[in-house]
């Protein structure tokens, strides 16, 4: 379920910030806000425990990110 909402967030990331390129930078860092907040509570684990739990929430906004900056660059290579 965790990844779905991952997946649609990226996509509806992408798809926004290829339409409306500099206001997409805000729902972009609010979502890496919150995947943020999920890695510290994660990280809190001990040990090898933490790193574990943090690394789903890392990986989401990395692809995140990403999906952000592709709708971004793809934008920007159109010619109109």
């Amino acid at each position: 379920m965790i990844v779905a909402v991952v997946i649609a967030g990226c996509v509806l990331l992408a798809v926004l910030a290829f339409l409306v390129p500099r206001l997409s930078r805000h729902p972009e860092r609010g979502t890496q806000r919150s995947l943020g907040a999920g890695a510290r509570a994660g990280g809190k684990a001990p040990g090898v425990l933490g790193r574990l739990f943090a690394k789903p929430f890392h990986t989401s906004s990395r692809a995140v990110s990403r999906s952000g900056s592709a709708g971004r660059r793809t934008r920007g290579r159109m010619p109109f």
